[in-house]
C-alpha cells in the first residue's frame, strides 16, 4: 500500500512538470497537443509491446516440458495469475523481464545465463517477481509515466525552439527572457527523468516484496539478486536501453550521476528490504 502511494505521488509529481511547463509555454492548448502526441506514441508502446521486446531479444517459446514453464505455471497458479506465455532468450548473461499489456496478455522471459546459473529456489524467486510485475500491472504504469514524461520532453523541445527562433520582443512584454525560458526548458526534462527513474525504483520493490510474498520467502530471490548482479558485470547484456527498466536487474552499470537516472534500486538495497521482512 505504502509504494502504491509513492509511486501515485511521484505520478502526480510528473503531471506537476507537465502542467507548470505547459502553462508557462503554451498554456492549456499547449499541454494537450503535447499530451495528444505522447499518448499517440506510448499507446502503440503499450499495445503490442510484448511482441516488439520478445522480437528484439530474440526470445523463444518454451512448452510444458521446459522446467522454466513449469515452475512459471506452478508460480501463476499460487498466485491467482493467468498462465503467461514463457520464452528464453539465447544469451549468457543472466537477466529476466516480463512485459504485456495485462495479466491475460503476459509474458515472462529469462535468459540461458539465468537457467544456468540460479538453482530452482533462486530461479523460483525471479519468476515470482516477474510475475508480481504482471500482477501490479506495472506495463501499465511505466506506458503512464512514459507518456507524460514524452509530452514534457515535446513541450521542452517547442519552447527551446521558440525562445532562440521566436519573437523576444513578446516574451519581454510577458516578462519572461528567451534564457529563462531555454532554462526551464532545460531542467523540466531532467525532472521528469528523475522522477519517471523513482517510479521505476518503486515498482522494483514492490516486485521484490510481491515475489518474496508469492514464494513464501525472501531468500531465494535475495541470493539469485546478488548472483545476477555479479553475473551481468562478468557478462554484460546487450541491450537496448530504452528497455532496461524491464529487467529485473539493470543491464548497465552507472556511476556518479548516472545513479540519479538508476532504474533499479542498488541491489543491497533491494536485499536488505527484503530480508527485514523475513519473520
Amino acid at each position: 500500500m505504502a509504494s502504491t502511494l509513492k509511486t501515485g505521488i511521484l505520478l502526480g509529481a510528473l503531471s506537476a512538470v507537465l502542467i507548470l511547463l505547459g502553462g508557462y509555454f503554451g498554456g492549456q492548448g499547449g499541454i494537450i497537443i503535447a499530451f495528444g502526441f505522447a499518448v499517440v506514441m506510448n499507446v502503440g508502446s503499450y499495445w503490442f509491446s510484448d511482441k516488439v521486446v520478445l522480437r528484439m531479444y530474440r526470445a523463444q517459446e518454451v512448452g510444458q516440458e521446459h522446467p522454466l514453464y513449469r515452475i512459471t505455471a506452478r508460480l501463476a497458479q499460487k498466485g491467482g495469475l493467468p498462465m503467461p506465455k514463457v520464452y528464453i532468450i539465447p544469451d549468457m548473461s543472466p537477466n529476466a523481464f516480463a512485459t504485456g499489456r495485462n495479466p491475460s496478455h503476459a509474458a515472462v522471459a529469462a535468459t540461458e545465463g539465468l537457467l544456468r546459473m540460479l538453482p530452482e529456489a533462486e530461479l523460483e524467486g525471479v519468476i515470482a517477481h516477474e510475475l508480481a510485475h504482471v500482477k501490479h500491472r506495472d506495463i501499465l504504469i511505466s506506458t503512464v509515466a512514459a507518456t507524460v514524461a514524452a509530452a514534457i520532453m515535446m513541450l521542452a523541445n517547442m519552447a527551446q525552439f521558440a525562445a532562440i527562433f521566436g519573437g523576444s520582443s513578446r516574451d519581454d512584454r510577458d516578462g519572461r527572457s528567451p534564457l529563462a525560458m531555454i532554462a526551464m526548458a532545460l531542467l523540466a526534462p531532467i525532472a521528469a527523468m528523475l522522477i519517471q527513474a523513482a517510479i521505476s525504483r518503486q515498482r522494483e520493490f514492490a516486485a521484490d516484496r510481491g515475489g518474496a510474498e508469492l514464494v513464501g520467502s525472501p531468500t531465494g530471490l535475495a541470493s539469485a539478486l546478488r548472483h545476477i548482479e555479479a553475473g551481468v558485470k562478468q557478462i554484460p547484456l546487450d541491450a537496448n536501453p530504452a528497455t532496461a527498466h524491464m529487467f529485473i536487474m539493470n543491464p548497465f552499470s552507472g556511476a556518479g550521476m548516472a545513479n540519479l537516472f538508476r532504474t533499479h534500486p542498488p541491489t543491497e538495497e533491494r536485499i536488505r528490504a527484503l530480508m527485514e521482512r523475513r519473520s
